[in-house]
């Protein structure tokens, strides 16, 4: 017989107390991987995530970071500690892994697990996951169009990388051997460790508190609690099947669109997404593996219930991913998948609008779509020495049923910073001639969507490799209630001379002195644009985001520019004639 407590002995107090304690241990990871980690990427954008998962390899707790890793980490811990043998882990060790075909995301995307133990017992891990700047591969950043995982940089099985505290060289020699920016990611790679030691600290101190069958019950009655209050909250969603469908510009290889096929169930509780449709797997870099596309419905089913609700196992066992092997979303070995995220990005937004004729008061237009990532590499003149970056640029948001899209913001699975440009001057031989908001950029409507950002940069010292694996230059995004498109994303090789506009998928080379745009979309608009405050406009013209012509061919509204009044029947006699002229 089990000497755990009863469940109802779990007095309210207690169960918040330990319930704190846990989330608390794991937001204290992020701060120590944050404060103490080398690339700017982490330290600064903070593209990395922490958990905590019992004995039984269920997610229990997790920081506050970026949603993506949480679905990815929910399957690639527990299939690393079952293919290593969880058992044959001591006090600590330490398991290293970034395989997307163990469930993992990609490869730049590497993973540090850790045990924690009670005494003997073995309570459970403690795990982080961080995107490197580089893991290898054909091209700087590991961001390059491959037709195979093999190309896209070192894969690392579930491996021994610390043992009873002590990193084990030969394996970090080995993983720093095999990329372009060892500094950083060995820096990265201690600070993920640092991480894990900080996590058992405070698990320990939960365990000086309580005794271990009491804190083992409570990792159940925390799951089961979770799953009946996000059932509850499921249910109160319509039920039915909700369809959408969108598309990417290719794969990298050829300019054929890549469908994206959603079908959402809504019953009992539980909601499930569906692929069948979608395109096949892709011989490029645009793959997603289940473990990516989970994230999707999780992101999205997480926004519409109760936001005090906890991302866990007890969430996760409401939400499902279906649908035939071997397409986009279900990609298997050996698929080239660095362009996961771009896929998992509007398979969220897909999977909100589908939602739209049953909440319409509640699902917003298309945000930017896309992730945009983008890196470059050379070498350094001003410190002799390879450097290596990386970064994923914001865009606009949709804008909602009764507000306006958030300007320049990361959207829907994705919740980076925009570097600061600051410290990328400083740290790199890079000069930045334009950043800030795109004019025109968000979609046009009763509510306006956000802009998109232009950031160009330039390389006055030295040759370098330029790469951007993106998208979203030839579907831009939709508006809704007839709310207008987003700007599309463009990328400009040299924009003040021949301004070459380039695939949403390529690496060059920049000269010295070269310069590259990057501009990311702007989000849909909602409603229609004849329909919006008048004085909503003329603000937006005063602060630049929009132009005067868009004010008047657009919106309809005429005013005087003299002192920004508006010319009420002028405008009242554009707007029927900008209507007639739509209906015609």
């Amino acid at each position: 017989m089990s000497n755990r407590p009863s469940r109802l002995t779990m007095d309210p107090i207690t169960f918040e107390v330990m319930k704190n304690a846990l989330l608390n241990a794991t937001e204290e990871m992020a701060y120590t991987i944050r404060r103490t980690a080398y690339s700017t990427n982490i330290k600064t954008r903070a593209d990395f995530s922490c958990a905590f998962f019992d004995a039984s390899f269920r997610v229990v707790a997790q920081s506050f970071s970026q949603p993506p890793h949480l679905s990815s980490m929910k399957t690639a811990i527990p299939n690393a500690l079952r293919e290593y043998g969880a058992e044959n882990l001591e006090e600590g060790d330490g398991l290293v892994l970034n395989d997307p075909h163990r469930g993992s995301s990609h490869l730049n995307d590497i993973a540090l697990i850790a045990p924690v133990f009670a005494g003997k017992t073995r309570l459970g891990y403690l795990a982080n996951m961080a995107h490197h700047v580089d893991v290898g591969g054909s091209t700087p950043c590991s961001l390059g169009v491959n037709r195979e995982i093999y190309q896209e940089g070192i894969i690392i099985p579930p491996t021994k990388i610390m043992r009873r505290g002590e990193i084990d060289e030969n394996v970090l020699g080995l993983i720093l051997q095999n990329v372009r920016a060892p500094h950083e990611t060995g820096g990265d790679l201690r600070a993920q460790m640092g991480a894990n030691l900080v996590g058992a600290r405070r698990i320990a101190e939960l365990i000086d508190r309580y005794e271990i069958g009491q804190v083992e019950a409570f990792f159940d009655e925390l799951l089961d609690y979770t799953e009946r209050w996000a059932r509850r909250e499921i249910a109160a969603l319509p039920d039915g099947v909700y369809r959408a469908e969108g598309f990417r510009d290719g794969n990298g290889f050829d300019d054929d669109p890549i469908r994206i096929a959603v079908t959402v169930r809504i019953r009992d509780g539980s909601a499930t997404l569906d692929v069948t449709g979608s395109a096949p797997q892709q011989t490029g870099p645009l793959n997603a593996t289940r473990s990516n596309t989970l994230a999707a419905i999780a992101v999205v089913i997480k926004s519409l219930i109760d936001p005090r609700i906890l991302v866990n196992d007890g969430l996760y066992r409401c939400l499902e991913v279906v649908g035939p092997d071997n397409t986009v979303l279900t990609a298997t070995w050996p698929a080239a998948v660095v362009g996961a995220w771009e896929l998992a990005q509007l398979t969220a937004e897909l999977t909100l609008t589908s939602l739209h004729e049953v909440l319409p008061e509640r699902i917003p237009a298309c945000g930017k779509g896309i992730i945009c990532n983008l890196g470059f590499a050379g070498n350094d003149p001003r410190k002799k020495a390879y450097y290596c970056y990386m970064e994923t640029v914001g865009g606009g948001n949709g804008a909602r049923p009764a507000k306006d899209g958030p300007d320049a913001i990361q959207t829907t699975i994705h919740n980076t910073e925009n570097a600061p440009i600051e410290e990328v001057e400083i740290n790199y031989p890079v000069r930045f001639a334009s950043y800030g908001l795109i004019t025109d950029s968000g979609g046009a409507g009763r509510f306006r969507g956000g802009l998109g950002i232009r950031r160009d940069f330039e390389f006055p010292d030295c040759d370098t490799t330029f790469t951007v694996l993106s998208d979203g230059t030839r579907f831009p995004p939709w508006g809704l209630d007839g709310g207008g498109e987003g700007r599309p994303a463009r990328f400009i090789r040299d924009p003040e001379g021949t301004a070459e506009a380039l695939p949403s998928k390529a690496s060059i080379t920049v000269p010295k002195g070269g310069r590259v745009s990057v501009q990311t979309p702007g989000g849909g608009g909602y409603g229609l644009p004849q329909e919006r405050d008048p004085e909503a406009v003329v603000r937006d013209v005063r602060a630049g985001k929009i132009t005067p012509r868009a004010a008047r061919e657009t919106y309809g509204v005429v005013y005087n520019a003299g002192n920004w009044t508006v010319d009420l029947n002028a405008t009242r006699a554009l707007r029927q004639r900008l209507q007639g002229s739509a209906i015609r």
